[in-house]
């Protein structure tokens, strides 16, 4: 729900917003918007998982109460079945959760530790996962692991850079590296 204090109309396909809305009350608009986004897969899951404990009908229920297909519905209970409130990560969206509920419960955690961590979106989460299971690289090439300790303020300004460069971290600093080599 958003703030009574923002000056918004809302309506079911429709948010009205005033013309002399200040960038600071935008921004926060927004950040409501997605969290209620966001955590509506959540409620939609968790909605879903009970009803299979109450109701035989859910789906058809459901479908006709959210206007959502069956795969949706199915995807969404799903995911709120692998991971029980208390291991849902605060700092990630459910769609983080949906990349990695096909893994055991401990590849899981591993993953999204790093994605809240390291502050991965969702594709690039995707992205570190498929490049963790490819397959063997061609010969010469050899994977290496860095654990560097450095000033948050530092990090940030390198993913910025990254971002600027539409890559991710590892690469940018893949790229500098050879760069300067």
């Amino acid at each position: 729900m958003l703030p009574a204090e923002l000056p918004t109309a809302m309506e079911r396909t429709r948010l009205r917003l005033p013309e002399d809305l200040a960038l600071e009350a935008w921004c926060r608009i927004g950040d409501q918007i997605l969290a209620v986004s966001d955590s509506s897969a959540w409620w939609i899951g968790d909605w879903l998982v009970f009803g299979q404990r109450k109701y035989r009908d859910r789906y058809q229920r459901a479908m006709k109460e959210t206007l959502l297909d069956y795969q949706t519905l199915r995807n969404y209970a799903w995911v709120a079945r692998k991971f029980v409130p208390q291991r849902r990560r605060e700092d990630l969206t459910f769609q983080h959760h949906m990349e990695v509920a096909s893994l055991p419960e401990e590849q899981q955690d591993h993953w999204l530790d790093f994605a809240v961590r390291l502050k991965w979106s969702k594709t690039e989460l995707r992205r570190q996962i498929k490049a963790s299971t490819a397959p063997d690289d061609p010969p010469g090439r050899a994977e290496v692991s860095l654990n560097l300790r450095l000033e948050e303020t530092r990090v940030k300004r390198w993913e910025l850079a990254a971002r600027r460069n539409s890559t991710s971290l590892t690469e940018w600093i893949s790229t500098v590296l050879d760069g300067a080599a």
